[in-house]
């Protein structure tokens, strides 16, 4: 080996050896990518000296869908913006609908509570899926089961509720679809009971893991500035240290009425941006025993026409989404319809950012950091 390596310290000094860039796909068809999400890297060596991203592979014309259909018949594609948190998408949406129709004020409280322990429900099923994904991007099983194993009684609970795992279709115009069923508040409560120790075990098994933290701590730092100059949202731009959620510094719904803390760290590194969900895994959990203990009786949807004309006028509504903020731009022409439709999701921005963070790692950690921006491929191509 000594005289091999003695042969091509020769061959360099003498420029008898050269070395080429390569270009490689990352994606679409990969797991790692987390969906349809393609790259061109440039490699020297295993380093990544350029990232172009390619993205449209999942594109679908949600927003044109949705000027071709009634307020109330769009509801149900929301859940496939983010197949992962479809309460969120479909929260943020009928929000902004109640919004431009001036209603926001007449949402009965049972339906605002119920709204907020079903996003903080979803909330943490999509962080878990991030824990469980992390993980596995470094070939960790174990902890992908770990994450699944709660991640799925959520979707119990969201089940029985919405008669949906996935694409619930619970949220309403006005309130909510159905009201809780009488199995849900004491499923609910066996699970928040769990939860502690199950943080607990999900910390044991990865955060502390030596070679997790090597993969993680000090790879692909992000400054405040530069969040901020991309514009990334949610836990991404808090793990930077950018202190700002909507649910406390611009409540919508009810969320004023709970005490919970917003998680943040200051390194920016994909384990800052990992350990900002796991604690907020923590703060939902805080939230929905909130909820739980002052969740009245009552209607649970507004007074609203069954055919909804909101009047003429444009809006635009923003929610905390797990992924960031998510917000919907509608503008009404006094018909059935909305006359203009715009997403505003997170993964798209957030995605933005991976070009310029991808430069200078190596590959394998440049799969790490992917990961831990938790883009979801159906709120991007939309």
């Amino acid at each position: 080996m000594q005289d091999m390596c003695n042969v091509l310290e020769t061959c360099e000094e003498k420029g008898t050896i050269r070395t080429q860039e390569m270009n490689i796909n990352y994606g679409p068809q990969h797991p790692s990518t987390h969906g349809v999400y393609r790259a061109v890297l440039t490699l020297e060596g295993e380093y990544i000296t350029k990232c172009v991203n390619h993205l449209g592979y999942l594109h679908r014309g949600m927003e044109k869908l949705a000027e071709s259909r009634t307020y109330t018949q769009f509801i149900p594609y929301n859940g496939r913006l983010d197949y992962l948190a479809g309460m969120l998408c479909e929260e943020s949406y009928v929000r902004a609908v109640e919004k431009l129709m001036g209603i926001t004020d007449q949402i009965p409280e049972r339906a605002e509570y119920i709204r907020v322990i079903m996003s903080e429900l979803q909330r943490i099923a999509s962080h878990l899926v991030f824990y469980a994904s992390i993980a596995l991007d470094m070939a960790g099983f174990t902890p992908w089961t770990y994450g699944f194993r709660e991640r799925d009684t959520i979707l119990d609970l969201i089940e029985m509720t919405a008669g949906n795992r996935m694409m619930p279709n619970y949220m309403r115009i006005g309130g909510v679809a159905a009201d809780l069923p009488d199995e849900f508040m004491p499923a609910l409560r066996k699970l928040l009971d769990i939860m502690p120790k199950c943080i607990d075990e999900y910390h044991g098994i990865l955060t502390g893991n030596e070679i997790f933290q090597a993969r993680t701590k000090r790879v692909a730092p992000l400054s405040a500035e530069k969040v901020l100059d991309y514009g990334l949202t949610g836990p991404n731009a808090r793990a930077s240290g950018v202190d700002f959620d909507l649910r406390r510094d611009e409540p919508y719904g009810i969320y004023d009425r709970f005490k919970f803390n917003v998680p943040t760290r200051q390194t920016g590194d994909s384990f800052d941006r990992y350990i900002v969900r796991m604690e907020e895994i923590v703060e939902s959990v805080k939230i929905i025993e909130q909820a739980m203990k002052d969740i009245p009786e009552g209607p649970i949807i507004a007074k609203v026409p069954k055919l909804i004309k909101p009047p003429v006028g444009e809006t635009y509504s923003r929610i905390e989404h797990s992924k960031g903020h998510l917000g919907f731009y509608l503008v009404s022409d006094g018909s059935p319809k909305p006359y203009r439709t715009h997403i505003y999701s997170p993964s798209f921005v957030n995605v933005a950012v991976f070009e310029e963070m991808a430069v200078g790692l190596h590959l394998q950690d440049a799969v790490v950091a992917f990961a831990s921006l938790d883009i979801v491929l159906g709120e991007i191509d939309r």
